[in-house]
């Protein structure tokens, strides 16, 4: 059976390196603060000390006492994460060593990998015009091994692309409070902004932009290029250097409408490219998430 080329373990090796040099303790250990579904259970009480925050004193419990107590928490767990990966045809695209879904793929395979050292729960949806592979989320070593497989699956790619249908379908069968992190190049893809609103009213929701170098800039040189319209199927030869800077615009400000389509659904965007390794880009993004949930 045809398998997808994904290699994470670079990736998975750089992330812990990257990560040492940015806190004191693994990404795994940390990536949770990032993250709304978080917060802190009542666990137990302790007697009050000196050094104690005073508004953390328990004054009926005290009173019954007559030691002055103080609520102690600790953080809630079981963060459930899902995946929603674009597998169609538009994804096997590469100018340089990654096919946008290989690169994709990666991304959520270290991700994963993450999630689930850390106790978490993760799954996946990968679709085209329709949901090609549905992992439901769950969590263990054995888990990661049924998503790391179908990221290599070839037959789960392929086809059109419909994320405003997925979209219906991901809101109205996921768990609420999910975080659900959506990666596509979206390109071609038809308005979907209402969808992406109700997605961000129920789950903590995440856009990561996965670009090819090609999808950006038009190549360097003479002679022509075969252009391909995603939606319609139409084919237009085109000159480069007469559209390149035109070209260049447009898709910068695709990208800028992109950004702000998820930032009015409440949710967040990280554009990645695939000339360019996304371990830093993500560990940047989560602890700006962390800080931004302070």
């Amino acid at each position: 059976m045809a398998k997808l080329k994904i290699d994470v373990i670079p990736s998975l090796k750089r992330l812990d390196l990257v990560v040492k040099g940015l806190v004191n303790t693994k990404f795994m250990g940390n990536y949770a603060s990032a993250f709304k579904g978080q917060g802190l259970e009542f666990y137990d009480y302790r007697f009050y000390s000196p050094s104690d925050d005073a508004s953390r004193i328990d004054w009926k419990a005290s009173s019954r006492t007559r030691r002055l107590l103080v609520k102690e928490f600790v953080e809630e767990r079981n963060l459930n994460v899902l995946f929603v990966l674009d597998a169609s045809s538009k994804m096997m695209l590469g100018s340089v060593s990654h096919l946008k879904c290989e690169y994709a793929a990666e991304v959520v395979s270290s991700f994963a990998s993450t999630i689930l050292r850390a106790g978490d729960f993760a799954g996946l949806v990968m679709f085209s015009d329709k949901i090609t592979k549905n992992v439901i989320p769950n969590n263990g070593l054995k888990h990661y091994h049924l998503i790391s497989d179908a990221l290599s699956e070839l037959s789960y790619y392929g086809g059109g692309s419909n994320l405003k249908a997925v979209l219906k379908e991901i809101i109205n069968s996921a768990e609420p409070g999910s975080l659900v992190i959506l990666l596509s190049d979206f390109i071609g893809e038809e308005n979907f902004s209402d969808e992406l609103r109700l997605a961000g009213k129920k789950f903590d929701l995440i856009g990561i932009m996965i670009r090819d170098p090609i999808d950006m800039e038009l190549p360097e040189g003479s002679g022509q290029a075969r252009l391909e319209d995603p939606a319609t199927g139409e084919i237009m030869l085109v000159s480069p250097k007469n559209f390149k800077e035109i070209y260049s615009k447009e898709t910068k400000r695709e990208v800028n409408n992109l950004s702000r389509m998820f930032r009015n659904a409440g949710a967040d965007f990280l554009p990645l490219y695939t000339n360019k390794s996304f371990v830093e880009d993500l560990v940047a993004f989560f602890q700006r998430r962390k800080m931004g949930w302070k």
